[in-house]
């Protein structure tokens, strides 16, 4: 018996917005003035456009703790933990304590 391939789903392609650059490339032509009797002083102002881009990055540092409770076992109430293993005192209540 012959079985035919179950053909590959190919999901419809996702398109992205176009980004769009744009290359400026200046010549820069030198234009000699010669006047004969007469002295022309010319000025010139150059605008020169900087552009920057500046980028930042950041780091994510991630710390997971687990606590596990692993009852008090044979050795008593201390267990195998050894003594201060275990669930902590309450705090007092009171003048002195957090209920103030």
């Amino acid at each position: 018996m012959y079985c035919r391939p179950r053909p590959n789903q190919v999901l419809p392609a996702v398109v992205h917005p176009t980004k769009c650059c744009v290359n400026h490339n200046m010549t820069t032509y030198e234009v000699p003035h010669i006047h004969p009797t007469h002295t022309t002083n010319v000025n010139n102002v150059m605008y020169q456009h900087k552009h920057y881009f500046p980028q930042t990055q950041s780091q994510v540092d991630s710390v997971s703790h687990q606590q596990f409770n692993c009852g008090g076992g044979p050795g008593g109430p201390q267990g195998p933990g050894g003594p201060g293993f275990g669930p902590r005192p309450r705090p007092p209540f009171g003048p002195y304590g957090m209920g103030r």
